[in-house]
């Protein structure tokens, strides 16, 4: 959770670069929006070209706020039980590693789940007015699912690259910012995606951002590790003085 003190800390540019450049690849590649793209286009099947992007906008601007509210207060919230950030670094490595790893091992059966949680059930969505289903099932559980809720509080628990905290916040929600960006333009577009890719270049795509976002697991595990030891070596060398 972002207090008033906290913002009144030094922003560094550098900083905030740095953590973009980590936040940014770690939700593109968990929110995947080239291979969600595709199902987008047949749950907009049939519909005119301003429906299709009017949903695209409202769809990404529901995802910013559910990965904006997640980076804010889901780590405020697990601190609240008494979960210190390195236990978080740890566990949200974990689960975005983990997640990882299924979508890099199984990734046809990644985009059957979704396809059912798009098209409900395979059906495509005959609603009047698509902007009804614009946050569920589209924004919440599709585009924007628990891995991707995973990540934003995983990316929030801490400033696993150093810096100050303002810097870590800006930087994140840029990188959240640019990722909805990328959902209203690659969902507005949808049908050219699919020409452009085709099924198996999604799956090329997708098996390359679960690689980065296994590694970014790995990364903000071992920050969560090194927490720990550092925390102990400093409770030791305080015993130590005694």
């Amino acid at each position: 959770m972002v207090t008033p003190h906290v913002l009144t800390e030094h922003v560094s540019l550098k900083d905030v670069t740095n953590v973009w450049l980590l936040a940014f690849p770690a939700l593109f590649s968990i929110v995947n929006p080239l291979g969600a793209s595709l199902i987008f286009a047949q749950a907009t099947m049939g519909r005119s070209r301003q429906e299709v992007i009017s949903l695209a906008r409202v769809v990404a601007f529901n995802s910013f706020a559910i990965l904006m509210i997640s980076s804010w207060f889901g780590g405020w919230i697990l601190n609240f039980f008494g979960i210190t950030i390195d236990a978080l670094r740890v566990s949200g490595g974990l689960v975005v590693a983990s997640r990882a790893w299924v979508m890099l091992q199984e990734p046809e059966e990644n985009e059957a789940r979704k396809e059912r949680q798009a098209l409900q059930g395979g059906k495509t969505i005959t609603s009047a007015d698509l902007r009804d289903k614009a946050f569920f099932p589209l924004a919440m559980p599709f585009t924007v699912g628990p891995g991707s809720i995973s990540v934003a509080i995983a990316l929030s628990s801490g400033r696993s690259l150093g810096g100050s905290a303002p810097s870590h916040f800006f930087g994140l929600a840029l990188a959240v910012i640019a990722i909805s960006l990328v959902i209203a333009v690659v969902y507005s577009y949808a049908e050219r995606v699919v020409i452009a890719l085709g099924q198996t270049g999604a799956r090329i795509v997708s098996r390359l951002s679960a690689l980065i976002l296994l590694c970014i697991g790995i990364q903000i595990f071992f920050a969560g590790i090194e927490g720990f030891i550092v925390s102990v070596a400093t409770r030791l060398s305080t015993i130590d003085h005694f």
